[in-house]
């Protein structure tokens, strides 16, 4: 009988340790290991956006300026249609 309770204890303690080692370790990886491999991450996405920026926008020396201008030409001759004057109705 007093086996069966040793056995019983032990098992129950064994069970113990355990579940205490994954709650601890789940905790360790949570705290520490999780918030570097975001920062990590975050660091490397925030380099390969600057570098498709540089990509899009190359350095200009100092003092260059440029105009951009997008704007089309067939815009002004356009027909936008008649104009009709609306008139309020009582």
């Amino acid at each position: 009988m007093t086996l069966f309770i040793t056995l019983y204890i032990v098992g129950f303690l064994r069970t113990l340790v355990i579940i205490a080692v994954i709650y601890f370790g789940f905790r360790f990886i949570v705290r520490y290991l999780f918030p570097k491999i975001i920062d990590k991450g975050m660091k490397n996405m925030q380099q390969k956006m600057q570098e498709q920026q540089r990509q899009q926008h190359p350095k200009r020396p100092e003092g260059e300026v440029t105009v951009e201008n997008r704007r089309s030409s067939n815009r002004n001759n356009q027909d936008n249609g008649e104009y009709v004057d609306f008139e309020e109705v009582d």
